[in-house]
C-alpha cells in the first residue's frame, strides 16, 4: 500500500522504532542515531554515555541488526567478565526471535529467521554460513584468551568499571587486554566500544572516535531524578557515572607506571628486606634493592606471599642467593629477633632493626621520593606492584610498599 513503511525503511531511517517494537519502549531518536553509527558507519566508533542512558539496549538492537543485515560478518563481543556476557546474548536472542526481526529477515533474504547453536556465550542464525565453524556471535570476558580468533566486528561494552577507577593496576591490565583486540579484527573490520569512563587514564584513553553524552545532554533523566542520584553517592562517583567527569582521587600516592629491566646484574651486592607476616590476612613481602651511584637509579625486586614468613623462608633465601643480595634486614619489634635467628641458622647474613616510624609516613617519605628513580627487575610479582600502585593511607594491604620503603630508607642510610 502507498505510504506504508517497510521494516527496511525503519531500519535505515528510524532504527529506534525497531527497538520499540522489540520491547525497548523508551528509545528515542537519539538512540536511533547511536544504533545507526554502530551499524552503518564505516569507521571505528566509541560511545561514552551516562548510566541509565540505554546504551546497552541500543547495542543489543545494533548487534541483532548486524547479524541479519550482514550475515556473513561475524562478531566478537566482550564485557568485563565471562558472567557479564550471558546477559547481552540473552537480549540478542530474544530480539532475534521477535516478529520485527523475522519480518526484516524475510524482506532481506526471503526466509524465516531462526537462531541456531545458542548458548550463554555464542549463537548463530540460519543466515550464517561460515566454512571455519566459528559462531556468528561469540561473547567473551575481556580477560579470556583470544589467540587464533578473528572477527569482522569487535565490540566492547563496559570493559571499564569501578575496579578501573580504584586500581591503577586494573586500569593497566584492561588497557593491555584492549591492545590485544587489534589483532583479532579482520582487515576492513571495525571496533565498536561502549561504556562509561571512570578515570582519566582508563582504557578510553586508547579508544578512537569518541562520542560523549552526559546526563545533561541526553535529557533522559529529570532534574529531580538527577538530584536524588547526586545525593545518594559520593561526588566522584556521580561525576564519573553521570557527568562523565573525572574527579581525581587525592588519596593515591603513586601516579606514574613503574619501569622494568630484565638484567639481574643491577641487583648484585644489594640489600634485602623482609616484611614478615605471622598469620591472618597479611602478606609476607620480600624486597631486594641496589642503588646505581653513577645514574642515581634504584633497582628493586619484589616478591609477595599470602603466607606466614616461616612457610617461605626457603624461597626467600633462594632469591637472596640468586641475586647476591645480603644482608637481609628484618624488623624485630614483633618477634624479638626470632626471624633473624632463623636466617642465621641457615647461614644467611641477617640483622634487625627497631621500627619507630608510622607506615604511611615512611612510605610517603621514602618510597614516594624514590619512585621516579626506581626500576624493577622483571619477575617481580605483579601483586607486589599492585599493592604499591593501589596504596593509600587506608589501603587494606600495605606489606609491599612498606618493604619497598624500608629498602629506600636503607639506601639513603648507606644500607646500615
Amino acid at each position: 500500500m502507498e505510504g506504508e513503511r517497510s521494516v527496511l525503511d525503519d531500519l535505515f531511517d528510524h532504527p529506534e522504532q525497531l527497538g520499540r517494537a522489540v520491547g525497548f519502549i523508551d528509545m528515542t531518536p537519539l538512540h536511533g542515531e547511536w544504533i545507526r553509527k554502530m551499524v552503518f558507519s564505516g569507521e571505528d566508533y566509541t560511545l561514552q554515555a551516562h548510566r541509565g542512558s540505554y546504551k546497552s539496549s541500543c547495542l543489543a538492537v545494533a548487534i541483532s541488526i548486524l547479524l541479519v543485515y550482514y550475515p556473513n560478518r561475524n562478531i566478537i563481543f566482550l564485557r568485563k567478565t565471562d558472567n557479564d556476557v550471558a546477559e547481552m546474548l540473552g537480549m540478542v536472542s530474544k530480539i532475534l526471535h521477535s516478529e520485527a526481526f523475522c519480518s526484516l529477515a524475510r524482506e532481506m533474504h526471503g526466509i524465516d529467521l531462526a537462531v541456531l547453536g545458542e548458548s550463554q556465550n555464542h549463537l548463530s542464525t540460519n543466515l550464517w554460513n561460515s566454512p571455519m565453524g566459528a559462531p556468528q556471535l561469540l561473547g567473551l570476558g575481556i580477560k579470556s584468551s583470544i589467540t587464533g580468533k578473528h572477527a569482522w566486528y569487535v565490540i566492547t561494552d563496559d570493559i571499564c568499571n569501578k575496579d578501573d577507577r580504584e586500581s591503577r593496576a586494573e586500569r593497566e591490565r584492561t588497557k593491555r587486554q584492549y591492545d590485544e583486540l587489534q589483532n583479532i579484527r579482520n582487515k576492513g573490520g571495525r571496533i565498536i566500544n561502549l561504556g562509561t569512563p571512570w578515570h582519566k587514564e582508563d582504557v578510553f584513553s586508547k579508544m578512537p572516535n569518541i562520542h560523549r553524552y552526559d546526563c545533561y545532554q541526553t535529557g533522559l533523566i529529570s532534574k529531580e531524578q538527577l538530584e536524588t542520584l547526586r545525593q545518594s553517592m559520593a561526588p566522584s562517583l556521580f561525576a564519573a557515572n553521570y557527568e562523565l567527569k573525572h574527579i581525581a582521587s587525592s588519596e593515591l600516592i603513586f601516579e606514574t607506571a613503574p619501569r622494568f629491566t630484565d638484567d639481574p646484574f643491577f641487583l648484585r651486592d644489594g640489600v634485602a628486606h623482609v616484611d614478615a607476616a605471622y598469620g591472618g590476612s597479611d602478606y609476607t613481602a620480600f624486597t631486594c634493592g641496589k642503588l646505581d651511584w653513577n645514574t642515581g637509579t634504584l633497582y628493586l625486586y619484589g616478591k609477595l606471599w599470602h603466607k606466614a614468613v616461616d612457610k617461605v623462608l626457603d624461597p626467600i633465601i633462594e632469591e637472596c642467593r640468586r641475586l647476591m643480595c645480603e644482608p637481609i634486614k628484618c624488623e624485630k619489634n614483633g618477634d624479638k629477633g626470632f626471624l633473624i635467628q632463623e636466617f642465621l641458622e641457615r647461614d644467611v647474613y641477617a640483622c634487625g632493626y627497631t621500627e619507630s616510624t608510622n607506615k604511611f609516613v615512611k612510605i610517603c617519605t621514602y618510597l614516594k621520593k624514590w619512585w621516579p628513580k626506581i626500576v624493577f627487575l622483571e619477575g617481580t610479582d605483579p601483586e607486589y606492584i599492585d599493592q604499591i600502585l593501589d596504596y593509600t593511607e587506608n589501603a587494606e594491604h600495605d606489606d609491599a610498599p612498606d618493604s619497598a620503603a624500608c629498602v629506600c630508607r636503607l639506601v639513603e642510610n648507606g644500607y646500615w
